[in-house]
């Protein structure tokens, strides 16, 4: 791992307190630490009043009403806002030339499984009945809003509405059992932990079973889903199950690409004013949701 990659990893690690147990303080921490990054603009940001969720768009001078990504922002299904994610979503407007919808789904422990799942499902219905066509839809997420990406697409096929043009996930987690077999801990360097990961998914699961498809996308029947596009890092922690997810995905003839960046943790897309690798792996995405357009 570079230098600037680690003294970032480190930074993270000494701020983001993830053992507080009262959620709101939890939230206030998580969103503080991701404000206080620099963000790159120009960018507006408008509430969505009409929807049924929580919601807004953000929009660059590269945005376009031709297509849309459906955003789920991450914080382990316990933390999270448009507002701390707004930076990212604004880089993504930029790249993939696309207007974003960013969701504030329920968050655990008030709301747990299956809430944010059921906002996710519902605002992709509703942004059909509005008039958008499914093949202008992308479904977005970063690390448990990846999983909400993934574990959308399942829960549309289930209940067999059409499906968006592709599926973007970044940092997701796809196996909420984390089986801890990983060959690659040793290469490990990251600011989750399995403490950490069991403490705030139990407030989510509330004692439902973990391996349950739309709660670990790895486990569902991925046949027929559209294109979809993976992000991990090399020194991440859950780097095995995303693997796992794509090989997977080939099996069934799912069209999927996986891109690893060497030497970067979870969520390292959130900090592009501070790594390059972060800013080039955004650049990725947008070529991905450009060539959809072709």
């Amino acid at each position: 791992m570079k230098k600037d990659a680690r003294d970032l990893l480190e930074l993270i690690k000494s701020r983001l307190v993830l053992k507080e147990r009262e959620p709101d303080r939890l939230r206030k921490n998580y969103d503080e630490l991701y404000l206080s990054f620099p963000s790159t603009g120009p960018f507006k940001i408008r509430e969505e009043k009409d929807a049924p969720t929580p919601s807004y768009w953000i929009v660059t001078p590269e945005s376009s009403q031709e297509m849309v990504l459906l955003f789920f922002h991450g914080g382990l299904f316990n933390m999270g806002s448009t507002h701390s994610h707004q930076d990212l979503c604004q880089q993504l407007s930029r790249v993939t030339g696309c207007s974003i919808l960013s969701v504030d789904y329920r968050l655990a422990p008030e709301h747990p499984f299956s809430a944010a799942l059921e906002d996710g499902l519902d605002f992709y219905l509703w942004l059909v009945k509005e008039g958008f066509s499914p093949q202008d839809i992308v479904i977005t997420g970063i690390s448990s809003g990846g999983n909400l990406a993934l574990s959308t697409l399942l829960a549309l096929k289930r209940k067999k509405e059409p499906l968006p043009q592709a599926g973007v996930a970044l940092s997701p987690l796809v196996d909420l059992t984390f089986p801890v077999v990983y060959q690659h801990l040793k290469d490990v360097e990251d600011w989750i932990d399995y403490d950490n990961l069991h403490k705030l998914m139990g407030s989510y699961l509330w004692g439902q079973d973990p391996s349950n498809f739309l709660l670990s996308p790895v486990y569902g029947d991925l046949e027929g889903l559209p294109p979809i596009f993976l992000q991990a890092g090399s020194c991440e922690l859950l780097l095995c199950d995303v693997n796992r997810f794509r090989d997977l995905a080939i099996e069934l003839e799912v069209k999927v690409e996986l891109e690893v960046w060497q030497g970067m943790f979870h969520a390292w897309q959130m900090f592009p004013s501070l790594l390059p690798e972060a800013e080039q792996s955004l650049e990725s995405v947008g070529k991905f949701v450009r060539d959809l357009k072709e």
